[in-house]
């Protein structure tokens, strides 16, 4: 599988994400920029999960559908063609990171996927099932993870 390139202009891979995109502060989705998509690629998937949640990984962000000759959103945008599903907050669309205060620092991994077709998701999926329908679909992925703490 190849390798996308995915950068914030907000922040750096694996340091903090600024409070104006938590639920602290604006709670507005960052901006990102890709590169490296597969030609062939059917639709970019993007999502953020926190797998140092209390119960189990929480999805912060889900957005199916992307067009894949886009190179990135603007921040509190969501990504042309994109259609954004529920978070765990129950939100349609971007929830910020709202760890519990004193569980010290969380990791957000923002990952995008280039898909080879379409991903079968129904209802209000979590992390895992989303993992799963990737399965054998995936022609390239690129990861950018922060951290957050309250």
């Amino acid at each position: 599988m190849s390798r996308i390139e995915l950068t914030s202009s907000a922040f750096d891979d694996h340091t903090v994400i600024p409070r104006r995109y938590s639920g602290e502060g604006e709670n507005v989705s960052p901006p990102l920029t890709w590169s490296g998509v597969p030609h062939d690629a059917t639709e970019l998937v993007l999502l953020c999960e926190d797998p140092d949640a209390p119960r189990a990984t929480f999805l912060h962000w889900l957005v199916t559908g992307i067009d894949p000759g886009t190179g990135g959103v603007v921040e509190g945008q969501k990504p042309q063609g994109g259609l954004p599903w529920p978070n765990g907050f129950g939100h349609v669309g971007w929830g910020g990171p709202m760890p519990p205060p004193g569980h010290g620092p969380h990791r957000y991994f923002f990952r995008l996927y280039a898909l080879s077709e379409p991903l079968p998701l129904h209802g209000h999926p979590d992390a895992g099932e989303v993992h799963a329908a990737l399965k054998g679909r995936e022609l390239a992925s690129g990861v950018l993870v922060g951290t957050y703490q309250r």
